[in-house]
C-alpha cells in the first residue's frame, strides 16, 4: 500500500519545496501564517495526499463530523497534502502542509524523498518559529539548521553556535533523509519574543518569507505581513507602556540582543526576568 496518493502529474521546472507541518514549535504562528500568505491569492492544486490512517493518530487529531438535523452526513479528516503552484515571478514551488505525522516517520521521510526526486525539486526549505529572548522592538532574526551536506546554506541565514540536544520535529528527520539523497535542504527558524509567543506575531512570518526568498530565489510579496507586523508591534507597545517592570524587561532584552549580534540564538544572554516574562505573557493573553 502506498504512503500517498497522487492527484496530478504536473510538469514542474526545478521547483522549491516549502515544508511547514503543524504540531511542532511554531511560536507566534510564524510558520503557519507564512504558509497561508504563500498560498492565498494564487492558484494552487493538490499534487499528493498522504495516508492519514498510516501517519495520523485520529484520536489526537479527531476528524470533524457534519451533522444535519441529527444525521451525520460526512467526516472531514485531517490531511497531510502536497500542493503546487507558481510564485509572483512564475517560478514553480511546492508546499507540504498539514499535521506533523504521529506515526511511521521513517516511512513518511522515504515518501517525501521519493516525491522530491520524482518532481526534480532543487531545494527544500522548512519553516518554523521558536520562543527566544528577543525584544519585539527589534527586527526578527532567523536561525537555520541543515544536514552536513547542506551546511553552506546555514551561512546565508545565521549560524547556531555550539552543540544543542533538543527534542526533534519531523523536519529534522526530513533534513537527514533529504541530505542522504543529496537534495539540498535547510530549515529557517524565526526568533519570536518569548513573551508574545502565544499570540500571532506576523513580523516572524514576514521574516520567514523573506528568508525563503533569499535562500531559494523565489519571489513572494510580504507587504501585507509587514503591515500586520507593524500593527502587532504597536499593540504590544501599548500593552507594555503602562508597566515600568515590563518596560525594563524589554530594555534588557534590547541590550542583550544588541550585544550579541551574530549569535542567532542568544544562548549566552538569557534574561533572568522569567517571572516578569510570564506575567506579561499572561497579561497579553488576557487582553486578546
Amino acid at each position: 500500500m502506498s504512503a500517498y496518493e497522487l492527484h496530478a502529474t504536473p510538469i514542474l521546472q526545478r521547483p522549491v519545496l516549502v515544508v511547514a507541518l503543524e504540531g511542532w514549535i511554531d511560536a507566534g504562528l510564524g510558520a503557519a501564517t507564512a504558509v497561508t500568505a504563500l498560498l492565498e491569492g494564487r492558484r494552487t492544486d493538490v499534487l499528493a495526499t498522504f495516508d492519514g490512517d498510516l501517519f495520523i493518530d485520529q484520536r489526537a487529531r479527531r476528524p470533524i463530523a457534519r451533522i444535519v438535523d441529527g444525521v451525520t452526513t460526512e467526516l472531514t479528516w485531517p490531511r497531510i497534502e502536497l500542493r503546487y503552484g507558481s510564485d509572483d515571478a512564475g517560478a514553480d514551488f511546492l508546499v507540504l502542509s498539514g499535521p506533523e505525522p504521529d506515526y511511521h516517520w521513517g516511512q513518511f521521510v522515504d515518501a517525501v524523498v521519493q516525491l522530491v526526486v520524482a518532481h526534480g525539486v532543487r531545494l527544500v526549505v522548512g519553516l518554523g518559529a521558536f520562543p527566544a529572548p528577543a525584544p519585539h522592538t527589534r527586527p526578527v532574526r532567523l536561525a537555520a539548521t541543515a544536514p552536513r551536506s547542506s551546511a553552506e546554506l546555514i551561512g546565508h541565514v545565521g549560524v547556531v553556535p555550539g552543540e544543542l540536544q533538543v527534542p526533534a520535529g519531523v523536519m529534522a528527520a526530513l533534513e537527514l533523509g533529504l541530505g542522504a539523497a543529496d537534495v539540498p535542504v535547510v530549515t529557517l527558524w524565526a526568533r519570536v519574543p518569548h513573551y508574545v509567543s502565544a499570540m500571532p506575531f506576523p513580523a516572524a512570518s514576514a521574516a520567514l518569507v523573506d528568508g525563503l526568498d533569499a535562500v531559494s530565489g523565489l519571489t513572494f510579496d510580504t507587504a501585507e505581513l509587514r503591515t500586520a507586523g507593524d500593527d502587532a508591534r504597536r499593540q504590544v507597545d501599548e500593552l507594555v507602556a503602562p508597566n515600568r517592570d515590563h518596560q525594563a524587561m524589554v530594555r534588557k532584552l534590547e541590550e542583550a540582543i544588541d550585544a550579541t549580534e551574530g549569535n542567532a540564538l542568544g544562548l549566552d544572554e538569557l534574561p533572568s526576568g522569567d517571572e516578569l516574562a510570564a506575567e506579561l505573557e499572561r497579561f497579553l493573553r488576557d487582553e486578546q
